[in-house]
């Protein structure tokens, strides 16, 4: 029957219906946008005014849509704002009925940080980027810098150092460093610390002052983080061929109880005790001697810098004699300045082959007691496959081998399988390059 109340209700959506139909087409408009943006230097007329409308229409900014706008000065203009970053990209909950307003920031965050242009970068335009990355940590649930150093989030933190390492690259780093007032603008991270250590022998005058100081600022930096991962660490295992001395603050209590519990006299109701035990607390006492080497290829820059600083703490704990050897075709005793970072990284020379045998035939002369010896070898492994030799004769010697894929904050590596396989089938496989397991490894040896 035509008009019939069925037939209306069917023929017509929903109030709710339509609205959400409407906050979808919204939302792909933004989104359509962004990858517009993203991918193509020019603008979609029809896309941009679209947009225009559904910010207009959210009661949000224009300068949301405005990629030259960082997103630092758009939350100084309207500081609301701020809180509605935070956490934005969270798994989390999210109010239901807000989506076309998330999707509106979400793509702001993404434009800013993701769309990083060809052209030439200044100081500034580097510092913008930073703040903005920090931004989208926030919003990721991080402070920031927090996703770019954190062992959780390694794809995401890969891109983001790889956007980083660009826009270094395309810096006229050399002008901005001869300039103190542009110098000062930077803010040290791993991928400008690559940039200024191959780049330090075309420096001097104050280019190469400036250079050393961002150097040395992101040395102390980064040794404080490690340092605290160094000191929260668990020592090492007990020394159980040491019997336990027999004082009363070493006494085992409970054990002594359970030994002796066939003594008990249920007549006197009491316990007698004809032995006492105690804990065993000795642990070592005898200087260990740990030998990192390191391969300074141009690949291996974040776990130059990283080992160099990492040695350095452990070569200011107690009884502990450090070595370090750097390599790429040549080798390099650094030992001489292994307390001091800093002057260890003025040293290296990035880039260039491999071939570590040059640095064991520096490192193995230095194994004078090989139970009492830890050698931590850093590399990628793409080398010499003669080297294998080598560290099947140091294993069987008694020393602690300790082969590491790379250490850097996030955890990558790329390890030449067949080293892989031969190490593992050695009995020493390849660890994880996290600097917290590898600091684990250490102390449970050393301490």
């Amino acid at each position: 029957m035509s008009g019939s109340p069925i037939e209306d209700v069917t023929a017509r959506p929903s109030e709710g219906d339509a609205q959400t139909t409407s906050d979808a087409n919204r939302r792909q408009v933004l989104y359509w946008r962004l990858l517009s943006r993203l991918f193509g230097a020019d603008e979609q007329p029809a896309l941009e005014a679209a947009s225009v409308a559904v910010v207009g229409d959210l009661g949000l900014p224009e300068a949301l849509l405005d990629p030259g706008v960082s997103v630092d000065t758009l939350v100084q203009r309207f500081p609301a704002l701020a809180d509605e970053l935070q956490g934005l990209l969270a798994e989390r909950e999210h109010a239901q009925g807000d989506e076309v307003r998330r999707a509106a920031l979400v793509s702001k965050l993404l434009l800013n940080v993701f769309a990083t242009g060809t052209g030439g970068v200044t100081a500034g335009d580097l510092a913008r980027w930073r703040q903005d990355a920090g931004w989208f940590e926030r919003a990721m649930g991080c402070e920031p810098g927090g996703l770019r150093s954190s062992p959780g989030g390694e794809e995401t933190a890969g891109v983001l150092a790889n956007l980083e390492a660009d826009l270094v690259k395309r810096m006229r780093l050399r002008e901005v460093l001869a300039d103190p007032a542009l110098a000062r603008q930077l803010t040290p991270s791993m991928s400008l610390i690559e940039q200024l250590l191959r780049d330090k022998s075309n420096l001097s005058g104050v280019a190469l002052a400036n250079a050393k100081a961002l150097i040395r600022r992101f040395v102390d930096e980064v040794a404080e983080v490690l340092r605290t991962q160094v000191e929260r660490t668990s020592v090492g295992v007990i020394d159980r061929s040491v019997p336990p001395k027999r004082v009363f603050r070493n006494l085992d209590l409970e054990r002594t109880i359970w030994k002796n519990l066939t003594n008990w006299s249920p007549s006197d109701q009491r316990l007698y005790v004809d032995r006492l035990y105690y804990r065993q607390t000795a642990r070592r006492t005898t200087p260990a001697r740990l030998i990192v080497v390191v391969d300074q290829s141009g690949s291996m820059v974040d776990a130059m810098v990283n080992c160099t600083i990492l040695a350095s703490i452990f070569a200011g704990l107690p009884k502990v004699d450090v070595h370090l050897v750097a390599y790429d075709t040549r080798a390099l005793d650094l030992t001489p300045w292994v307390h001091d970072p800093f002057e260890v990284l003025l040293r290296t020379t990035l880039g260039g082959g491999t071939d570590g045998t040059v640095a064991m035939a520096l490192a193995r002369p230095k194994i004078a007691d090989p139970r009492n010896t830890v050698m931590v070898w850093i590399s990628d492994f793409y080398d010499n496959r003669a080297l294998i030799t080598d560290f099947e004769a140091v294993h069987r010697s008694g020393v602690k081998f300790i082969p590491v894929g790379s250490v850097s904050s996030s955890g990558h590596q790329s390890v030449d399988p067949w080293f892989r396989q031969k190490l593992k089938d050695l009995g020493t496989p390849v660890i994880s390059g996290r600097i917290q397991k590898l600091v684990f490894e250490l102390k449970n040896f050393l301490t």
